[in-house]
């Protein structure tokens, strides 16, 4: 008979963890498990386990479990509990719709206020996507490149629904970026954003965020339908 395999053994924890950091360290590590995949999709995650796991109480478990599950990286499932959320879901176009509403709100109020630091920052992004060959790290790159251009927006609300976006994107792309035949990504759209945020064009930052996201719509709609085609 087959042992079945144990997800949570992919995952170590060093030494006991401080009460008042219980929540966050879980929290980090389980994150850090499902977008490198140590954790796949539909993995069921069990508050006893991981409390036994980490050493803690079921009450840090469930507090992170609650944040994982807000940041859309886990699902609820009656009789399952916790399991571990699809890479993208098949309404992928109405969460990029959200993602410009929300995106493009954080421009308006960051755009204004950014610093020449930031702008070399950004700048660095780019360039490190344009020499980056490693596909595990291009959305993470994407990511922080996106998040510079609206780290000055104070609404810390509107910054946290829009990170929570932008980690699946960055998930789908680590685990299907290569899959898509992009080949090298062009950073034409970055450099565009760049340059009008650097104008502080805030209306043109944001056609140009339009269009940008409408051809990742595009390039994962695509990908999404050619790999229906494929099953049997």
């Amino acid at each position: 008979m087959a042992v079945k395999h144990d997800p949570l053994s992919n995952i170590e924890v060093h030494g006991p963890i401080p009460a008042h950091l219980a929540r966050s360290v879980i929290e980090e590590t389980l994150r850090n498990a499902i977008l490198d995949g140590r954790l796949p999709c539909g993995i069921a995650i069990r508050q006893q386990a991981l409390a036994v796991l980490f050493g803690v109480s079921r009450m840090p478990v469930r507090e992170a479990l609650r944040q994982l599950e807000a940041q859309g990286l886990l699902q609820v499932v009656q009789y399952k509990g916790a399991v571990v959320a699809p890479l993208i879901e098949d309404n992928s176009s109405h969460a990029y719709e959200i993602r410009l509403l929300l995106e493009a709100q954080a421009l308006r109020q960051s755009v204004p206020l950014l610093s020449e630091d930031d702008f070399n920052i950004a700048s660095g992004y780019i360039e490190a996507l344009e020499a980056e060959t490693d596909f595990s790290k291009i959305g993470t790159l994407n990511r922080l490149f996106h998040q510079t251009l609206y780290c000055k927006a104070p609404n810390k609300k509107l910054l946290g629904l829009i990170e929570t976006g932008l980690v699946e994107e960055e998930r789908f792309l680590r685990f299907n970026l290569e899959k898509m035949n992009l080949g090298k990504l062009c950073q034409d759209d970055h450099q565009a954003l760049l340059r009008h945020a650097k104008a502080k064009d805030v209306e043109a930052c944001i056609a140009q965020l339009e269009l940008h996201l409408q051809r990742g719509i595009q390039a994962i709609t695509h990908f999404l339908d050619s790999q229906k085609a494929k099953q049997p």
